[in-house]
């Protein structure tokens, strides 16, 4: 039983001092998303608050949440924010992601 790979838009919103990442998977209503909030500067670097990640079951299964602290973590690389994983999730995905130690706030 083979499954086509979802198809999947993620964009960055800032909204007032904080964010969301939105999902968008193809042919699908709902979306999930990655919210964060500003946590104030360590040693002068940003530090970002991942606060909730939130996937609708309809689109759930698909690596949709995956993406989300993905995507953040990319942005942190290339941004040089570090990230503060409050939501279990994005900390439970630092955890099996050693190599994401640097951006740990």
């Amino acid at each position: 039983m083979s499954e086509e790979p979802t198809k999947l838009t993620i964009t960055h919103h800032v909204a007032g001092q904080g964010g969301r990442y939105v999902a968008v998977v193809e042919g699908a209503s709902d979306e999930g998303y990655l919210e964060w909030e500003p946590g104030g500067e360590r040693d002068g670097v940003e530090i970002r608050i991942a606060a909730h990640t939130i996937v609708p079951r309809v689109i759930g299964g698909r690596g949709v949440a995956g993406a989300l602290v993905d995507r953040l973590v990319e942005d942190a690389q290339r941004q040089g924010f570090l990230i503060r994983p409050d939501c279990s999730y994005v900390a439970k995905k630092f955890s099996e992601n050693s190599e994401w130690g640097s951006l740990k706030a």
